[in-house]
C-alpha cells in the first residue's frame, strides 16, 4: 500500500473543513491512502455524538481517499463503547484504517 503521512506537527483537525485542509497533502501525490497520526486530532474527535469522525471522515471516502489513523487509541477505545464498535466496523471494510504504527499499516494489503 502506498501513503503519504500527515505531519505529526500542525494545527490539531477539529472539524469536517479540517478534511479539505488533509486532501489539499496529496496534491499531486499518486496515492489514495493518507496516515494521519491521531495526535493531529483534537480530543472530540473521537466522541462519537459530535458527528465530527463521521464527517471528516466520510468527506475523504466521498474524494477517494482512505483514511489510516495512526497511533494508539487503546485509552479512547477503552472508555467508548461507541468508539470501540466503530473501530471494529471499519476494520472490517478496506476503506478506513487504524493501525497502532507504520509497521501495522505496512503490512496491509
Amino acid at each position: 500500500m502506498k501513503y503519504i503521512v500527515l505531519p505529526v506537527d500542525g494545527a490539531l483537525l477539529s472539524s469536517e473543513a479540517d478534511a479539505l485542509d488533509v486532501m489539499g497533502t496529496l496534491y499531486g501525490e499518486a496515492v489514495d491512502v493518507i496516515a494521519i497520526p491521531v495526535a493531529r486530532l483534537a480530543p472530540e474527535f473521537w466522541d462519537l455524538r459530535n458527528r465530527l469522525a463521521g464527517l471528516f471522515v466520510q468527506k475523504l471516502i466521498n474524494y477517494r481517499i482512505r483514511p489510516a489513523f495512526v497511533g494508539d487509541l487503546s485509552a479512547q477505545i477503552a472508555s467508548s463503547e461507541a468508539l470501540a464498535a466503530y473501530v471494529r466496523e471499519c476494520q472490517r471494510g478496506k476503506d478506513v484504517f487504524f493501525v497502532r504504527d507504520f509497521a501495522e499499516l505496512d503490512a496491509l494489503p
